[in-house]
């Protein structure tokens, strides 16, 4: 088992149960899973009943009151197994802290036990189709009418959007013409109210999730589903941002991690002109490669949720974790997948899955490109990148 130095008792004992759970009950049917393209609730109700969804919110409403590592050390587990699954980690956690910090406490109260417990996901709607890296520039209209707020427009690119059960939506609520992430809201809404349409994308991987559009055509929420301040929303719950790009690293190296032992144990048992493929240093040297920069990846993933544990600033950390880790996942399983030959490019090997699904977070949740701006800015300073 690789260790690091953040390794404790609580965090060892968490990671054997996500493992033991990972193994045991997800990692068969992932292929499965991702054929269908349907989410197993039953299954996500197993992983709530055993504590593993969101465990860093308070025991009152589900969680475990643990530190943030832990969730981070229960995504890598379950990403091992099945890639797409360990988005029910990603989201509840991003949700879950949304909620925590900003919901009305009525509305906390209602949402977020059945989060914890496994019985809905929770969507994020933030990306809109005239543009996706400009994220704080939305056309989506949210006016307060007595004790509702009005949505009309569309949310596109948007996880889990036909099998959650409500969406944090971002939304502009100031005048006309104010741009940028002044006058932008957010705001719970249940997906089941009227005037809500969704649409599911034909995607190269993760959908078992599932990536969709969403219309609102005049949907009316109440108003006290408002999250946190009206006008503040983007600034204020964008910060949770930083600890859902963190997770997103562990993701994506959990996926990596499992590519790799796979393939070790490959390389020392497969033989070629009369010596196990280990015994060639072209093999092994390119794996220790991807191994090394994978556990480096790891500990500057891990060094980013100990950060947000200690309450020290860690933006640029965490984008650092969003941009380097997914490209370096696709690039060490692909190396893996060339390993294995023809068995890696079939369909019978999870490789081609892996590759397919960690692709989609280059994109999905910020590109490398405006990570590294983020990192600029928290280098150099706000003035100074403006120029």
């Amino acid at each position: 088992m690789t260790r690091t130095v953040f390794d404790t008792e609580e965090l060892d004992a968490i990671r054997d149960l996500a493992r033991k759970f990972a193994r045991d009950r997800v990692a068969s049917g992932y292929q499965a899973r991702e054929g269908a393209g349907q989410m197993d609730m039953a299954l996500v109700r197993e992983m709530g009943d055993l504590g593993l969804i969101a465990p860093e919110l308070p025991e009152v409403v589900g969680g475990m009151g643990a530190d943030f590592l832990c969730s981070g050390v229960i995504i890598e587990e379950i990403a091992k197994a099945d890639f797409t699954f360990a988005y029910v980690s990603l989201l509840a956690s991003l949700n879950g802290q949304i909620l925590h910090r900003f919901a009305r406490p009525e509305v906390a109260g209602d949402w977020l036990p059945g989060l914890t417990a496994g019985e809905h996901l929770l969507a994020i709607a933030l990306t809109e189709p005239r543009g996706g890296s400009d994220a704080a520039n939305l056309g989506l209209r949210m006016e307060r009418d007595g004790d509702c707020y009005v949505i009309n427009g569309e949310k596109t690119s948007i996880s889990a959007n036909q099998c959650a059960k409500g969406v944090v939506t971002f939304a502009r609520t100031g005048k006309p013409g104010e741009g940028g992430a002044h006058g932008i809201s957010a705001i719970l809404v249940p997906l089941d109210l009227p005037g809500i349409t969704t649409s599911k994308f034909s995607n190269m991987g993760q959908n078992q999730i599932g990536h969709g559009s969403i219309w609102f055509d005049n949907v009316r929420v109440p108003a006290n589903y408002l999250l946190g301040e009206e006008g503040k929303g983007f600034v204020q719950v964008m910060q949770g941002f930083d600890f859902s790009r963190s997770l997103i690293g562990l993701q994506c190296l959990g996926a990596a991690r499992q590519s790799l032992d796979e393939t070790w144990a490959y390389v020392g048992e497969r033989r070629a002109f009369g010596k196990p493929l280990a015994a060639f240093q072209g093999v092994t040297h390119q794996l220790a490669d991807f191994d090394t920069r994978v556990e480096a990846a790891r500990l500057l993933s891990m060094n980013a949720l100990w950060l947000k544990d200690q309450g020290l600033p860690h933006t640029a950390e965490a984008a650092m974790t969003k941009w380097w880790p997914p490209l370096l996942a696709y690039e060490t399983i692909h190396a893996c997948l060339l390993i294995h030959g023809h068995a890696g490019y079939a369909s019978d090997l999870p490789f081609q899955q892996r590759l397919r699904d960690v692709l989609g977070l280059q994109i999905g949740d910020g590109t490398a490109h405006i990570m590294k701006n983020i990192i600029a800015r928290e280098r150099a300073g706000k003035d100074a990148v403006r120029g």
